[in-house]
Formats: C-alpha cells, structure tokens, sequence
C-alpha cells in the first residue's frame, strides 16, 4: 500500500456524499477529471477497490464502506482542527451575542451573565429576547453567539450544556370555565374559549405549537409576562412555566387544569452554540463559566 492524500479522501467523501463524480466536482469546486483522477489515484494507493461503478449512480464496494467510516472520522478530526487553529488566532472579542428565550428564567438567566461579563468589561455583551423557534433560528443565522433556550438535541450542528427543567402548567382563572373543571376536559369542550398563546419570533422555519387547541379563537401576545396578565384576568386560558404562577397557584388567583388531554410539559433548558463554528476566548470562557456556574430547575407541577 502506497500513501494517500487528504485532498484524495476528501474527494472520495465528496463522491459517496454528492452520489456521483460530477455532483462531487461541483461541491468541491474543482473538475470531474481531477475528482476521477483522485479516487482512481487513491484505489490504486491502497489495492482495493473503494467504488462500485456498474450501476447508474456510483455506489461503495464493501471495503469501501469499511474505508469510508474511518475517512469520516479522519475528516472530522481535520475540521475540529481547522476550527481549533482559527480559534487560536481570534483575539477578545468585542461584543458577543446572547439570545434569552421565552423558557429561561429571566432572573436566572441576566443573574448568570452578569456574573461573567462583570469580569470582562472589553467585551459587551449584545443581548437579545426571542420566542419558541426565534433563538435556535438566530444561532443557525449566525445572528447568536449562544442561546439559553430549548434546541433539538439531535442535531449534529449544536453542543449544549444542561441546565434545568421547565415545568408548563394549563392555567385558568377562577370562574373563567363555563363549565365544572375536572382532569378530564378536553380539547372539544376548550374550543370554544380563547387560548393565549406566545408569538413565534422566527422569520423562515418551520413554527412548532405547544398544545394549540385547533379551532379555537387565539389572543397572541410576545412573551410570557403579558400572557400571565391576560390569563389573571380572564380574558384567555393558556400554558404559562410554573416558576411564573407560584404564588397565584398558591394563593388560588390561578388554576391549574392538568389532566388527560392537557397534560401539560416539560421543557429541557440548556445552553447551546453551534459545534461547527469557531469561538473566541471569551465565548469559551462564557461557555466555562456555564458549566461551572449554572442551574436552573423548576418545580414540578
């Protein structure tokens, strides 16, 4: 066996990825002739025969998914590397953006980044408000720095560091049903009653709903603080986080109308940053510092 190139790998990446020389070319920028020439190059190298290429689209031989497992982790390697070398040559930067979404605690949230970013005053911290989709929208645009939010955590793009649960409770004010409240209401009998819900603060994805009683006529607000008013005063029911309602569920000002058909939710807050993009010194050091420092958990319902 002879040795091979990167470039080579890459190219034969590109190939089982894009499912065809010219799609590999196109990706990589460079010339079908020179993408064939590679892999040909890299086959006779290592003896073995890496593609099939009897039917229409090209496809991998048995070594060649064997060999193309280890090149993915070669590949990955290289451009944790790369990020790392670009991260080494950032200075301190001068601003950083946080985005606080609608499930963070707002005390716990400004009371952490405040502990930081008093140790840092070169670096100003640009912060930002955003609903539901909004935060993970404004991290995949490049718009955020890191965000204290809900994400998907399948998602191979983001790295995340737990921070709590957020407990959601279907509430009601007294008198605001027209009927007895028991665990059984469903979604039929709420129809009829306006649900106030979060406006979702993302431009172009997709909008997830949280319990959305289909049908039903909506009151939309922008945050959680004027959805707790709007509910307190019957004007509307809705799900509003637990460590919001404390004292109203205490006190009976609010009610809770959990039960089979609104179970209400459980919301796993973390803080995330996307794993394929460089960070600065002060962005990691922040990232350390939540690690180190932070907690939050409601209560449960």
């Amino acid at each position: 066996m002879h040795p091979f190139t990167l470039q080579e790998i890459q190219c034969f990446d590109a190939v089982v990825r894009e499912g065809g020389f010219q799609a590999a070319a196109s990706a990589l920028n460079r010339s079908h002739t020179a993408v064939f020439a590679a892999i040909a190059k890299l086959e006779t190298n290592l003896g073995v025969t890496l593609l099939d290429r009897s039917g229409y689209r090209v496809g991998l031989t048995e070594a060649g998914r064997s060999f193309h497992r280890k090149a993915q982790a070669l590949l990955g390697e290289m451009e944790a590397l790369r990020v790392h070398a670009r991260q080494l040559t950032m200075g301190e930067e001068t601003h950083l953006h946080v985005v606080l979404g609608d499930t963070c605690p707002l005390h716990n949230g400004l009371q952490l980044l405040d502990g930081f970013f008093a140790g840092f005053p070169n670096t100003r911290l640009d912060l930002h408000f955003e609903t539901i989709g909004g935060p993970s929208e404004r991290l995949f645009e490049n718009e955020a720095d890191l965000i204290l939010h809900w994400i998907d955590k399948s998602d191979p793009r983001l790295e995340w560091i737990d921070l709590g649960t957020i407990s959601f409770v279907p509430l009601v004010a007294p008198g605001f049903l027209p009927f007895t409240s028991s665990r059984l209401i469903t979604p039929e009998q709420m129809r009829g009653l306006t649900q106030c819900v979060i406006r979702d603060t993302a431009r172009n994805i997709a909008k997830p709903s949280f319990y959305v009683v289909e049908g039903a006529p909506q009151c939309t607000v922008a945050d959680h603080a004027m959805k707790k008013e709007v509910v307190l005063r019957g004007m509307a029911w809705g799900h509003l986080p637990h460590f919001m309602v404390e004292a109203e569920l205490r006190d009976g000002r609010l009610l809770p109308i959990t039960g089979r058909h609104f179970p209400g939710m459980d919301i796993e807050l973390v803080a995330a940053r996307r794993r394929d993009r460089p960070h600065g010194p002060v962005a990691n050091r922040l990232w350390d510092y939540i690690q180190a420092h932070s907690q939050f958990a409601d209560k449960p319902r």
